[in-house]
């Protein structure tokens, strides 16, 4: 079994650092520890840094001023630097750069000017740098009109918006979970140097066409063809953007003489299905998925749903009845789980749209009400 390590992740309220933290608390022999903002502000970086055997640098500003730009991410880089010297650290840092250092402006010169003030440490202090340089990155919970284009394009198809890109343009996009994938990689075979991360090739229009196409068919109760990892994250993103308000849809049901039909799940994708039984007053779940989509359908009894998201503190409720069947997919990075709040015994249908892997199960064990 591989050595337990503990990791210390920078910019963990971003996008990024949502997506690392999450994949990084699914491992069982990794600790890991969040620098947040207000971890920069309040001087606590060295106790979070103290330690550790490697260190994520991903807090960093994307847009704004230039000016701005170019000088809070080396501020950022300059202190995780006092960090590691005061905690004496050979820490191997990874630091996440972009594929904007090939280009002439604000946030491309700011990341080549932190990669060096990193790798002078690192020379200086006997600790080892990977330089990892990264295209486009997406995700559940990517800020629109900053994070990514497909963020923004999601977001305005979720809300009723009409995506209207001016141009079209080659563009490459990799989703947070496989960075949070590599960097595990890097830091157990110690990578030191620069490594470029290659994403998924792309056109602006080829993108918001794919996602025009998924949210067509989510409208009519149909789950797109997900058999591409691509269009699963894709598809993960767009109905981040749905939850919670979407939720719970209720389904058609049609009526006759002999009794009543509702289609459950419709999907060129296939996947798995099963059905269950709870007894009054009993809790199933309590855990969080970072890739898989999954479908809660009540078809007989009273349950309540209750989801949080795992660095939150916020649940949102729903109540459910098999007498008007509706269904709630379970959004990443959301832990969940189903109450039987009835008299009889509940039953659910669930689906997910992979067979299930006892090697990769995408199933972490968390708390909806942390204790």
């Amino acid at each position: 079994m591989a050595r337990p390590l503990t990791v210390a992740v920078t910019g963990a309220g971003g996008l990024l650092g949502t997506h690392v933290l999450a994949y990084l608390r699914s491992l069982q022999d990794v600790t890991v520890r969040a620098a947040t903002r207000e971890t920069f502000t309040n001087d606590t970086l060295p106790e979070v840094v103290s330690g550790c055997d490697a260190v994520i640098h991903l807090a960093g500003m994307n847009r704004g001023d230039d000016a701005m730009v170019a000088r809070i991410n080396l501020e950022l880089t300059h202190q995780l630097v006092s960090a590691l010297q005061q905690t004496e650290s050979r820490a191997h840092v990874l630091f996440s750069s972009s594929t904007h250092i090939e280009r002439d402006t604000a946030y491309g010169a700011s990341k080549r000017a932190a990669t060096a003030v990193l790798r002078e440490w690192a020379d200086q202090h006997g600790g080892s740098l990977s330089n990892v340089i990264l295209p486009g990155v997406f995700g559940e919970g990517g800020r629109p009109y900053y994070n990514s284009v497909v963020s923004t394009f999601c977001y305005q198809l979720a809300t009723g918006e009409t995506p209207t890109p001016h141009q079209d343009s080659p563009i490459e996009q990799i989703h947070a979970q496989e960075v949070a994938r590599r960097f595990e990689q890097l830091i157990r075979e110690r990578h030191a140097g620069d490594l470029r991360v290659h994403g998924s090739p792309l056109t602006v229009f080829g993108l918001l066409a794919t996602l025009q196409d998924m949210h067509a068919l989510y409208q009519q109760h149909i789950i797109p063809d997900l058999r591409e990892d691509l269009r699963r994250d894709l598809f993960n993103t767009y109905r981040s953007y749905l939850y919670p308000t979407h939720y719970p849809v209720s389904l058609p049901l049609h009526t006759d003489a002999r009794g009543s039909l509702f289609e459950a799940i419709k999907s060129p994708n296939g996947g798995q299905s099963f059905l269950s039984t709870t007894h009054p007053g009993i809790t199933r779940g309590n855990h969080y998925h970072t890739r898989k989509v999954e479908r809660f359908l009540v078809v007989g009894g009273e349950a309540e749903i209750r989801l949080r998201h795992l660095l939150k503190r916020e649940i949102q409720s729903f109540r459910v009845s098999g007498e008007r069947p509706s269904y709630i997919d379970i959004p990443t990075l959301h832990t969940h789980n189903i109450t039987n709040v009835g008299t009889t015994p509940l039953m659910t249908l669930f689906w997910t749209h992979e067979l299930f892997d006892p090697a990769r199960p995408d199933t972490v064990a968390e708390l909806v009400e942390p204790l």
